[in-house]
């Protein structure tokens, strides 16, 4: 058993973990930068060091100052919780070549499926079915062509080092490749220093299917069932919700135990997800994301799991505490993130909270690390919290959140709460009629200037 983690993060995922470790009698380390000093993980945590000053890059993404807190501190595990260090393999090597546990999967994981082709080519080999497109990168304008005339148009051109949405670019028609090809290079060379991109068939309406399993890196795995996160707007996901309404039980169990099949025989420790995009009761494999996922708590709800301390236990070489067979979904949950953003550009808006109050009550969970007088700093996500309810069915869930929402308080900032109180007034939302582009229409109609 661990004496004692690092949590090599801020804000409510810092807090989330330093919680879980606590109920397990595990001592935490919190690290800070200057401009975090106040913060709730820290004054949580049981130790706590400064790494850095404000920027993330001479702080939270500072690999040496993070290895000197865990031996001053006598740490013996990291938790890198979600952003950050959570998906640098580099990292992950270091931490285990100075004799300490990353509380994650392998280095070679992580590697592999933070390659968007690597990660495709092992997922196919695995029996995961993806997308039709190209077999690796697509090395010029000639090559996109004839690939683009073999699969049909709409196509999407993504970076293959890419996230958050850069690097992407869609085509509608021949007319339209070579625009959409070479922005996507340029874009992706800026914003990643590689400008290789691979190409892949555009589903028109699909939505946005996640699968979450877990290993304990000795050839066995489990899923935890699905949510959608077809909520999304510039590709960032704001309304997540499990189970999936529109996935059936029969759907559920056929592409889980794909995904549970898949990271058993590779070997997978710890939480992952498997991403796709599912239209006309066909799923296509997008990404792996090889860390705990912002949207993992509607996944404990309906499962009653903690999957933060399932993580801890395997790290350190436990079993997991369930099986297949025990993972049985009750009720249904819907997570809300909430940004200190203003409506309707979405510009972020840091700044000192006046009043802050949490919404309670039965099957109502805020994870945040708001407090009255904090003041939100301008340097990271604009990210504040997550508001998450659990009910007996969507119907009684979307009527959790409703009343929820109307609790809570966010004062002397602007927030993105007004959003979902819109949303909630939608029939489509009532009824879960939604894909991946529907947020982005209702915000051209709803929210103009």
């Amino acid at each position: 058993m661990f004496d004692k983690i690092l949590v090599a993060n801020r804000g409510e995922i810092a807090l989330r973990v330093i919680r879980a470790a606590r109920e397990m009698g595990i001592a935490t380390v919190a690290v800070h930068s200057t401009a975090d000093a106040d913060a709730m993980h820290v004054r949580m945590a049981d130790e706590s060091v400064c790494i850095g000053p404000p920027p993330g890059t001479d702080s939270y993404l500072s690999i040496p100052s993070i290895i000197a807190a865990c031996e001053v501190t006598g740490a013996q595990a990291i938790h890198p919780g979600y952003g950050f260090l959570s998906e640098n393999a580099n990292f992950v090597q270091i931490v285990e070549d100075h004799g300490l546990t990353f509380i994650g999967p392998t280095a070679e994981h992580i590697r592999v499926m933070g390659d968007k082709i690597t990660a495709k080519d092992t997922m196919k080999a695995l029996g995961v079915p993806c997308v039709p497109g190209s077999e690796g990168g697509v090395p010029d304008l000639a090559a996109a062509r004839k690939l683009c005339d073999d699969i049909g148009y709409p196509v999407i051109v993504k970076a293959t080092a890419g996230g958050g949405g850069r690097g992407m670019k869609v085509a509608q028609s021949a007319a339209e490749i070579e625009r959409a090809f070479l922005t996507a290079r340029s874009e992706a060379k800026a914003a990643f220093g590689n400008d290789e991109v691979y190409i892949e068939k555009y589903l028109t309406t699909p939505r946005h299917i996640e699968i979450q399993v877990f290993g304990d890196g000795k050839g066995r795995a489990v899923h935890l069932g699905e949510r959608d996160c077809s909520l999304q707007r510039r590709h960032q996901k704001v309304f997540e919700e499990a189970p999936g309404p529109c996935i059936t039980e029969e759907e559920r169990e056929r592409i889980g135990k794909i995904c549970a099949d898949a990271v058993a025989k590779i070997n997978y420790t710890g939480a992952g997800t498997i991403e796709f995009l599912y239209e006309n009761g066909e799923f296509y494999f997008i990404e792996m994301n090889t860390r705990l996922q912002v949207e993992h708590p509607v996944t404990e709800a309906i499962f009653g799991v903690d999957l933060v301390q399932e993580q801890i236990r395997v790290a350190e070489g436990l079993p997991m505490s369930f099986i297949q067979e025990d993972l049985v979904i009750n009720g249904h949950a819907i997570e809300v993130r909430i940004n200190a953003e203003k409506l309707p550009e979405f510009s972020p808006r840091p700044g000192r909270i006046t009043q802050f109050h949490a919404p309670g009550g039965l099957g109502v969970r805020m994870d945040s690390a708001l407090y009255d007088g904090y003041t939100i700093p301008p340097y990271y996500d604009s990210l504040i919290g997550k508001l998450i309810v659990h009910g007996r069915d969507r119907k009684s869930a979307l009527s959790r959140l409703n009343r929820a929402l109307g609790e809570l308080i966010v004062d002397g900032v602007d927030t993105t709460v007004p959003l979902f109180h819109a949303l909630l007034q939608e029939p489509d939302i009532q009824s879960g009629s939604y894909n991946i582009h529907w947020l982005e229409h209702w915000l051209e109609t709803n929210l103009r200037d």
